[in-house]
C-alpha cells in the first residue's frame, strides 16, 4: 500500500514539472523566433496565436483584435516568377537593366539611382539588349505618377521601383510587373515576385552611408532596456524596472519613461519596441543603425529583403496582446543571444541599408539570384559578413572558395601560393627574385606578367616550379586581372624590382594562412587627414601606425582580383591606369572596404628599398599624384574605408637571445 502511494506521489510530481515546462517553452519561443522551414519562402516569422495564447490565458480573456480592413486582392492576380518573367532573355549575359526615361523633372534621389545603375555591371544602354526594364516611381508619396513607358508590354520583365510606399494603382496598374516599394502591406505583397524595400528617410545618403551607432556591447547597469517608438517619430526610454506594459494603452496615463524628440539620436537601448503599423516602419531602420534589437508587435508590413535575409538572427516578432509575457521574455534573454542579435543588426545595416545605392544593388542582386537559380547565393553569403553584394556568385557559390568564412567553418586555407611578378616599364627580368621565390616550399607556380615594351628575354632561369610568362596589356590595373592561369587561392604580388628572401616569403605566407581575408605585406604607407589642405593625404615615412601595404610585395586572396575587375567602378580603374601611383591605394581601399580591417605587416630585411611612391613624369616631390587620388577614391567610395593599425607580426623567436639553430626563419635577422 505504501509502495503504491509512493509511486502516485512521484507521478504527480512529474506531471507538475511537465506542466511547468509546457508553460515556459512557448514564452521563450515568443522572444526568439524559430528558423523558417527549409524550402519555405523567407518572409516574416509567423506565429500561431492559438498555440501561444493557450499558454497564457483562458478562452474569453483575450482583448478583441483591432478591426481588420477588407481584404485587398493581390496586384497582378496570381503572378509569380515562373509565369510573369521571361528568364530566357537573361541567359546570355546575366541581369542587364535598362532604366526607362523619367518623365518630368528628376529629383536628386532619382538622379543618384540612375548614376548608381549606370556605373554598375547591371547597366545596359539599349532596351533590346536588357532583360529587365526599370521604371522609377514617384519621388514622394505626393509626387505625380509616371506615364506608362513605351516598352510596357503588360509589365512583362519590368520592375516598378519606388522608395516610398505609395504607387499609382489607378493610373498605373502593375500587371505582370514586379513591384519593389517600401514597407509593402502583407496582404498585397507577392512573395518570390515582388521585392520589399526599407522605408528610407528623406536625407538618406546616396552612396557610402553612415556607419552604425553601436560602439560597444551593452547593457551595463543603468542602461535602458527598452526604446519605445512614438507615433510622432520620437522615442521613449524605459528601464528594466519600468511598468510591464510600456506600449499598452494604460501607459498613456503615466508618461514616466524619458522621451527623445523627433530626429534625436536613438538612445543606447537593448530592445526597440516598434508597433506593427506601416507608418512605424521608419523606426525599424533607425533601430538597425543604432544596434538596437527591433521588437515588432504584430506587424502588418513585409520586412525589407525578407526573401534572402534571415531576420530571426536580428529581429524579434511578438504579439502585441501579450505585453507582460513579451517583457518577461526580453528580460530573461541570455546575454550571448542579445550580443549576437545586436551584432547582426550592425552587419545588415552596413551591408544592405546604409545608402540608397546599396538598397538598389541589393534589389537587383535578389532578382539576379532568381535568374541564376541553383547558382545563386546560398543563405550563408547573404547573412554573414561581408554580405552577398561583395560575394560575387560569378566567382563561386561555395563559401569555402571565399576568404571570409574560414573562421565560421573552423578551417584555414590549404595548399600553396602563386607568385605573380609584374614587369613594367624598365623591362628587366627579375632573375634573383624568381630564384628566391622558387626556393619556397609553399610556392606552386611563378607567373611573370610582362607589360613592358621591350622584347621578352630568350632565356629564363630553371626552377623547381612551373614558370609561365603572360602577355600584359601595358596597364597597371592588368596586374589585378583574374588570370585563369592562377591556380591557387593565395597570390604573392611582386614587382620586378622587389627584393625578398625565401624565409621572408615562407613566414609571410604562414601569417596569411591565419588571416586569409587580409593583405599581408612588407612595405607600408599610412593615411591622415590634412587640416591645412582640407583633404586626405598619405605618407611613406616610418611611423607607429600604418593603413596600407604595397602590392609590390604582398600576399592576398585571388578573389580580390575578381572584385577589382568586376566590382569596382570603371572610373576608379581608369584613374589607377592614368596615375600608376594610385593602384596600391585603390587595392588597399578595396580590401579595407570589404573586411573593415587593416592589413598586416611582417618584418623585412634592410636590403629592401624605402616604401616611397614612384613619381609620374613631370610630378613634383611636394605633391605626388597619389595624394590627390586618395581624395578622388574616398569621394567615389562615399567614405574613407582605410583602417589604421600599429601591429606587426614577427616569428616567435625573432631576435630572441637563443641559438640560431632553434629558429625557424633565421635569415630574417641577418643584417
Amino acid at each position: 500500500m505504501q509502495s503504491w502511494r509512493r509511486k502516485a506521489l512521484w507521478l504527480a510530481l512529474l506531471a507538475s514539472w511537465l506542466l511547468v515546462l509546457l508553460r515556459v517553452f512557448p514564452l521563450l519561443r515568443l522572444a526568439v523566433p524559430a528558423r523558417p522551414w527549409a524550402g519555405a519562402p523567407q518572409g516574416w516569422p509567423r506565429w500561431l496565436d492559438a498555440e501561444l495564447l493557450q499558454s497564457f490565458s483562458q478562452a474569453g480573456e483575450l482583448p478583441e483584435d483591432d478591426p481588420q480592413p477588407p481584404q485587398v486582392p493581390r496586384a497582378g492576380g496570381h503572378c509569380d516568377w515562373g509565369a510573369c518573367f521571361n528568364v530566357s532573355k537573361c541567359r546570355g549575359g546575366g541581369l542587364k537593366v535598362f532604366v526607362s526615361p523619367v518623365a518630368g523633372p528628376i529629383s536628386d534621389t532619382q538622379r543618384g539611382i540612375l548614376a548608381s545603375i549606370e556605373s554598375s555591371s547591371y547597366h545596359s544602354v539599349s532596351p533590346d539588349e536588357a532583360c529587365l526594364l526599370l521604371l522609377l516611381g514617384p519621388e514622394a508619396p505626393a509626387g505625380e505618377c509616371s506615364p506608362v513607358p513605351q516598352q510596357w508590354n503588360g509589365g512583362k520583365n519590368q520592375l516598378v521601383l519606388s522608395l516610398h510606399p505609395a504607387l499609382c494603382p489607378e493610373t498605373f496598374p502593375p500587371g505582370q510587373a514586379m513591384v519593389a516599394k517600401a514597407s509593402p502591406a502583407v496582404d498585397t505583397f507577392r512573395p518570390g515576385f515582388d521585392v520589399a524595400l526599407p522605408l528610407l528617410p528623406e536625407a538618406h545618403p546616396l552612396r557610402g552611408g553612415a556607419p552604425g551607432q553601436l560602439r560597444q556591447h551593452s547593457p551595463h547597469p543603468g542602461v535602458p532596456l527598452l526604446a519605445l517608438a512614438e507615433e510622432r517619430g520620437g522615442w521613449r526610454v524605459a528601464g528594466a524596472d519600468s511598468p510591464a506594459c510600456p506600449w499598452d494603452g494604460h501607459c498613456e496615463q503615466n508618461r514616466g519613461p524619458e522621451q527623445t524628440p523627433l530626429g534625436a539620436t536613438l538612445p543606447n537601448a537593448t530592445f526597440c519596441v516598434i508597433p506593427g503599423h506601416r507608418p512605424e516602419a521608419l523606426h525599424f531602420l533607425q533601430a538597425l543603425q543604432a544596434g538596437c534589437i527591433p521588437v515588432l508587435l504584430s506587424p502588418r508590413w513585409e520586412l525589407p529583403f525578407s526573401e534572402v535575409i534571415d531576420w530571426t538572427k536580428a529581429a524579434i516578432v511578438a504579439d502585441k496582446r501579450l505585453p507582460f509575457q513579451v517583457l518577461a521574455a526580453l528580460q530573461e534573454m541570455p546575454p550571448t543571444r542579445v550580443l549576437a542579435l545586436r551584432q547582426q543588426t550592425q552587419f545588415l545595416w552596413d551591408a544592405y541599408f546604409s545608402s540608397v545605392e546599396k538598397v538598389i544593388y541589393t534589389t537587383l542582386e535578389i532578382i539576379q539570384d532568381r535568374i541564376f537559380g541553383a547558382s545563386a547565393h546560398p543563405s550563408l553569403l547573404w547573412n554573414s559578413p561581408p554580405g552577398a553584394l561583395l560575394a560575387l556568385p560569378t566567382f563561386s557559390t561555395s563559401p569555402s572558395d571565399f576568404p571570409f568564412y574560414h573562421l565560421q567553418r573552423g578551417s584555414r586555407p590549404v595548399g600553396r601560393f602563386s607568385a605573380l611578378i609584374w614587369v613594367g616599364a624598365p623591362g628587366q627580368p627579375p632573375l634573383k627574385l624568381i630564384q628566391a621565390v622558387a626556393g619556397s616550399q609553399h610556392c606552386a607556380q611563378i607567373l611573370v606578367l610582362w607589360s613592358s615594351e621591350k622584347p621578352l628575354p630568350p632565356r629564363w632561369p630553371k626552377t623547381t616550379v612551373p614558370l609561365t610568362v603572360l602577355a600584359g596589356q601595358r596597364k597597371v590595373s592588368d596586374r589585378f586581372f583574374p588570370h585563369r592561369a592562377i591556380s591557387t587561392d593565395a597570390i604573392l604580388s611582386l614587382d620586378a624590382h622587389s627584393s625578398l628572401t625565401t624565409s621572408e616569403v615562407d613566414f609571410a605566407f604562414a601569417v596569411w594562412q591565419s588571416f586569409p581575408e587580409r593583405m599581408v605585406g612588407f612595405l607600408t604607407w599610412s593615411h591622415f587627414w590634412d587640416e591645412a589642405q582640407g583633404g586626405w593625404g598619405y605618407t611613406a615615412e616610418r611611423t607607429n601606425e600604418f593603413s596600407m601595404v604595397l602590392t609590390s610585395a604582398a600576399f592576398y586572396h585571388r578573389y580580390y582580383h575578381t572584385l577589382f575587375t568586376h566590382s569596382l567602378p570603371k572610373v576608379l580603374r581608369t584613374l589607377a591606369d592614368e596615375a600608376p601611383t594610385c593602384v596600391d591605394v585603390l587595392m588597399n581601399f578595396l580590401v579595407a572596404a570589404v573586411t573593415k580591417l587593416p592589413p598586416i605587416k611582417v618584418p623585412y630585411g634592410k636590403q629592401h628599398p624605402e616604401a616611397r611612391p614612384p613619381l609620374a613624369p613631370g610630378a613634383s616631390e611636394q605633391q605626388p599624384p597619389a595624394q590627390d587620388c586618395i581624395n578622388q577614391m574616398a569621394e567615389e567610395f562615399g567614405y574613407m574605408p582605410l583602417v589604421s593599425s600599429c601591429l606587426r607580426l614577427d616569428p616567435v623567436l625573432f631576435k630572441d637571445p637563443v641559438s640560431v639553430l632553434r629558429k625557424k626563419y633565421r635569415s630574417l635577422e641577418k643584417p
